[in-house]
């Protein structure tokens, strides 16, 4: 596979977070795209409008011709999460026809291109969303593959204006599958190695060898940057890359002086013996302070000043289900997060509390996976304590069947906020409806985003009424 000899490309699943984003940047650049996906959505709508040909029927004959034939100048590129009886691609499989895993052609494309890769169980979407924010609001050509729709350009492929050679690549490395292993970047940044998928990796030290791998894989003249605490869980002598540690209050990069200021966290950072003053985020929370302060160093370390970094946080506005705030009101405020994780959540129930001291705080938060669930039971209640007010959706499944004795009911029992429930997502619009809110949070990374427009539109209801 050599990424300059393509000319038509074939997606399935293309409309993925990730597949979408490396189909979008194969249009961009010249070459014929067309793909698959099970059912149309928002992404798959504007993928078409972009004049790239969507079809939603797993049938043989569906797919285009190129497909079918020995070029080498054809790429066809799947995703894991494709049923196992899907017909087109078994077709394919079955007849030796070459296919190619995302993370495989993220990997060859990258290859011989400057590379900034972000990993980390979570923090990664933000991280490289703003690193990418600020290299491009900074006039640097930059391609970012990011797994979340940054608010800033409404898209979750921001695309290299010149020769695609020569631009800086920004890109999500995923741990899920080990994709990020096929990555060999200039730049690396772990933001966090907490317990998470493992389903796919068994034990915490099999994720954390992981990281060590992805670490392994950084040039050997290339910057590791890494949240502090976590370079002993995952050092190897056999990384090259030099480490440099970054975090609130520690690290060798660290932000100062952190304070909130109208819903806004205001900081400093102590960068390379001097101290950067007035940074402005309006994407809140104090993990994204901590994001904020990688991404500075890494701009300053792609040749930015201090006052193009300085605009380009405060210009920041992040991405679509992170912190996103749907209402804000003097009254009410109505945030949603893709938070799914126990640390995801204490890091955002944490920062809304020093936003919105002496506030009322509900959460609607949707399970997802059993086995995620069942792993780190205790861990969610712990962390769900934090609300005032905790209403429990059933799991969402994604990949896995149900596993025997696990539910949302596992959770409910050990939360010890004030008011807890288990509620059904088919009422969820009904049941609000008449509940004194004060500042309300959906969260969770299954479908419950599909609640977000219509809980909005009643909100608003009711408050013209």
């Amino acid at each position: 596979m050599k990424i300059k000899n393509i000319h038509s490309a074939y997606f399935i699943g293309i409309g993925g977070i990730g597949m979408s984003a490396l189909a979008r940047w194969f249009h961009h650049n010249g070459v014929k795209v067309y793909g698959y996906d099970k059912t149309s959505t928002d992404l798959t709508n504007k993928l078409e409008k972009e004049g790239i040909l969507i079809h939603f029927d797993d049938e043989i004959e569906q797919m285009p011709n190129f497909v079918f034939k020995a070029d080498k100048g054809v790429l066809i590129v799947y995703t894991p999460a494709i049923p196992k009886d899907h017909k087109g691609f078994n077709y394919l499989k079955d007849n030796g026809i070459s296919l190619y895993k995302r993370s495989e052609v993220l990997g060859k494309l990258t290859e011989g291109m400057f590379t900034v890769a972000v990993a980390g169980t979570h923090g990664k979407t933000t991280t490289s969303s703003m690193i990418a924010h600020l290299l491009k609001a900074g006039k640097k050509d930059i391609a970012g593959f990011l797994g979340g729709i940054t608010t800033n350009y409404g898209t979750n492929m921001v695309m290299n204006q010149g020769d695609y050679k020569k631009a800086i690549i920004v890109v999500e490395a995923d741990e899920f599958d080990r994709s990020f292993l096929t990555l060999k970047p200039n730049i690396a940044v772990v933001t966090s190695t907490d317990a998470d998928h493992l389903d796919i990796y068994g034990k915490l030290e099999e994720l954390k060898k992981s990281f060590s791998l992805f670490l392994e894989n950084v040039d050997p003249k290339g910057q590791i940057y890494i949240k502090d605490g976590l370079w002993e869980e995952v050092a190897s002598k056999k990384i090259s890359g030099r480490p440099t540690s970054y975090g609130l209050n520690a690290g060798d990069i660290r932000a100062l002086n952190v304070q909130v200021k109208d819903a806004k966290f205001v900081f400093d950072v102590s960068l390379n013996s001097k101290i950067i003053k007035g940074f402005q985020l309006s994407v809140p929370g104090f993990h994204n302070v901590e994001n904020a302060v990688v991404s500075i160093a890494i701009a300053q370390q792609l040749g930015l000043n201090d006052k193009e970094i300085l605009e380009g946080i405060k210009t920041y506005t992040g991405v679509k289900r992170r912190f996103e705030y749907v209402l804000k009101r003097d009254d009410f405020v109505f945030i949603d997060d893709y938070a799914h994780h126990p640390s995801e959540i204490k890091a955002m129930l944490t920062s809304v509390r020093a936003l919105y001291p002496g506030k009322k705080v509900s959460v609607l938060f949707q399970p997802h996976l059993y086995s995620r669930t069942r792993d780190f039971a205790v861990e969610f209640s712990q962390s769900l304590s934090l609300a005032d007010e905790v209403m429990l959706l059933d799991i969402y499944p994604a990949r896995e069947l149900p596993i025997e004795g696990v539910s949302s009911d596992i959770l409910l029992e050990s939360i010890h906020a004030d008011e807890k429930y288990k509620v059904e997502k088919e009422s969820i619009i009904e049941y609000l409806s008449n509940r004194d809110l004060e500042v309300f949070i959906t969260m969770g990374a299954g479908n419950i985003d599909q609640l977000v427009e219509p809980l909005k539109n009643m909100f608003n209801k009711q408050n013209a009424a």
